[in-house]
């Protein structure tokens, strides 16, 4: 039978299989960098042992490669065609802001207060004479469409901005910005990582570009990313770096003239991260398996009941009073009477794992960002070490 949450949460020796840091850690921190599941960590070990014995890319197959692709574009309601896998996203970022036409005098907007990924290559573009405009916000991370519509004008050629913000956690309504976007004829470039695996998103129609790392939501290993390419947009996005891959080398043999792949593959320089794709895959199967639908059915279900419990416990919750299209599986933390860096290493003393985050002003939270396999009893355990903090 397919994998399910209801059956997982109500099954521990299934629970410990599936996620073996269940067994030992009570992990609330995949906003950072998630543990392997079972399936994703062997399917990595037997692709490493048959690689000791013959080519390393002949084991894994070609098929691997392309089912992992088929896969990414499920996730994303995309074409295959449309999916390049180039590893981290601040990579795949850079390939955007580095590849596309920009000219002099026209502007972006951009959140100062994302994550330095997706904020460092498009500072860059300055250089071109490009405008970088900083996105004006109420608070932290709180980004509404009408607040980003109210910022561009004719000259907008882009709107780059995360999905949800990895510290205030306030997720972005993608689709209904996007469509905005489309219809002022302003591309739309997404960080996905904070919501990829954790809830559903249809780039068609709304988004242009989207990058996003496997470590975090989507359960599988470091530096395995994807990137988006809307297929209308790749002849304009040109690739910024140069390979035997991403170009027509019939035999390996070099030709006169440089002719690209023509799907997103053009973006892919280079031999793929073998074990990092196949980590991806058996990942993305997971996903797919239980339904992203159902997982982010259950981390708001978890974020519902553990708000008023925090607020009890004296607790301040960034965005608590975020709409259901506005809210994540980012749970960020304060209290002016706690010493947060002491709770966190006395969390990971007993067993916790969660994460320390700083804003500009130099305040701290404890993250939290359990994920769909996360028990109500391992909530209830934190809570009871929460209440006691003074």
């Amino acid at each position: 039978m397919p994998l399910s949450v209801e059956v997982l949460l109500k099954n521990e020796e299934l629970r410990r299989h599936e996620f073996p840091v269940a067994a030992s850690k009570v992990f609330l921190a995949h906003a950072a960098v998630s543990p392997l599941p079972r399936r994703v960590a062997e399917a990595m070990v037997r692709a490493a042992q048959a690689g000791m014995e013959d080519d390393q890319e002949a084991v894994v197959g070609y098929e691997i490669i392309q089912q992992t692709r088929h896969r990414v574009a499920e996730l994303l309601g995309a074409s295959s065609e449309e999916i390049a896998l180039v590893g981290p996203t601040s990579l795949a970022l850079s390939y955007v802001a580095g590849g596309l036409p920009f000219k002099r005098g026209e502007n972006i907007v951009i959140y100062f207060d994302d994550y330095p990924a997706n904020v460092y290559p498009w500072m860059a573009l300055t250089e071109k004479g490009v405008q970088v405009r900083l996105l004006n916000t109420r608070s932290l991370g709180r980004i509404r469409p009408m607040d980003v519509m109210g910022q561009v004008d004719e000259s907008t050629r882009l709107v780059a901005l995360a999905s949800c913000h990895f510290v205030a956690g306030w997720r972005l309504e993608v689709e209904a910005l996007g469509r905005q976007l489309r219809e002022r004829g302003i591309w739309f470039c997404v960080d996905a990582i904070q919501t990829l695996g954790a809830f559903p998103l249809s780039v068609a129609g709304c988004v242009d570009f989207l990058a996003a790392d496997a470590h975090k939501w989507l359960l599988g290993p470091s530096g395995a990313g994807l990137l988006y390419v809307r297929r209308e947009l790749q002849g304009l996005m040109r690739p910024i770096v140069f390979g035997w891959h991403n170009l027509r080398c019939p035999d390996f043999v070099a030709q006169e003239r440089l002719e690209f792949r023509p799907d997103a593959r053009r973006y892919e320089v280079g031999t793929v991260n073998l074990s990092g794709v196949v980590g991806l895959n058996a990942a993305l199967e997971l996903l797919l398996e239980v339904g992203v639908e159902n997982i982010a059915a259950e981390i708001l279900r978890k974020r519902a009941w553990l708000l008023p419990e925090l607020a009890r416990c004296g607790w301040e919750v960034l965005h608590a009073d975020a709409p259901a299209a506005n809210a994540s599986g980012i749970l960020s933390l304060w209290r002016p009477d706690c010493n947060l860096a002491e709770l966190h290493a006395r969390l990971a003393r007993d067993g916790f794992v969660t994460s320390l985050r700083t804003d500009r002003s130099r305040r701290q939270y404890l993250r939290l960002s359990p994920h769909f396999y996360n028990t109500e009893a391992e909530l209830h355990r934190l809570l009871e070490i929460l209440r006691g903090q003074k």
